[in-house]
């Protein structure tokens, strides 16, 4: 939560982050976009994550669902195949989880806690599949990221080996892309693909002044804090396939 709430805040936008389903239906209702992320999943906060979702769908926010580790166990499976079923706008997770939410059972893709077993050009016709099922444009994480809305594919090309080794970077990109279909909604595929790409571009310009992967997390928030529009448009990697 600290690294996407930094992240977002040097993005511009306004984060708060709720756990309770009886804030929800107070907070949901005004906020532009909502992040729901499973990644510390357990039963008590499962129901305020249904709730609001319900309301976001309601109120036509876009929301955006990061299945962290989907694969992993038979609880979190079943609990983001039920977020699925309320209309999230956007999912983005690494190839190991969107292949086992596409293929839908339990074991049918391996994983590795929170980190993926596959590369992100394996699980592209999972992600087209998984994107015609629910509706959502699904973006997969890599070495390539891609984004699809069933139809369309895209790859971004942005970012450095050095940033898997910050835990919650997926998270924070992920919360990055909610920021960006905040700004456009009907968009959500180039909101997606605009998010990874400039987060990737901080990784890079960050890593310039990195040592490892803990200087990397502070220049990575310092990098995109300060982007301006000429580096974005001179170095963004964003490929029609």
């Amino acid at each position: 939560m600290d690294l996407a709430a930094n992240t977002l805040l040097s993005a511009g936008a306004s984060p708060a982050m709720l756990h309770s389903s009886i804030e929800s239906p107070d907070f949901t209702p005004h906020v532009h976009a909502l992040y729901i992320n499973v990644g510390t999943l357990s039963d008590n906060w499962l129901p305020a994550m249904k709730v609001a979702a319900e309301l976001a769908s309601r109120f036509n926010k876009p929301w955006i669902l990061d299945p962290v580790a989907a694969g992993a166990s038979g609880f979190r499976l079943k609990a983001c195949l039920e977020l699925i079923s309320l209309k999230p706008s956007v999912i983005r997770g690494n190839a190991s989880e969107i292949i086992a939410l596409a293929n839908a059972s339990f074991g049918s893709s391996s994983t590795k806690g929170v980190d993926s077993s596959h590369d992100s050009t394996d699980a592209v016709e999972a992600a087209k599949s998984l994107a015609n099922s629910s509706g959502a444009v699904v973006a997969v994480s890599g070495a390539v990221d891609f984004v699809t809305d069933g139809n369309r594919v895209v790859g971004v090309r942005n970012g450095v080996p050095m940033m898997q080794k910050i835990t919650a970077t997926g998270c924070a990109v992920t919360a990055l892309i909610a920021a960006f279909a905040a700004v456009d909604p009907s968009h959500a595929l180039e909101a997606t693909a605009s998010a990874l790409a400039v987060f990737g571009v901080a990784g890079e310009i960050g890593m310039e002044k990195a040592a490892g992967p803990a200087s990397l997390r502070m220049h990575l928030i310092d990098s995109l804090h300060g982007l301006d529009l000429t580096t974005v448009i001179s170095r963004v990697k964003i490929d029609t396939l």
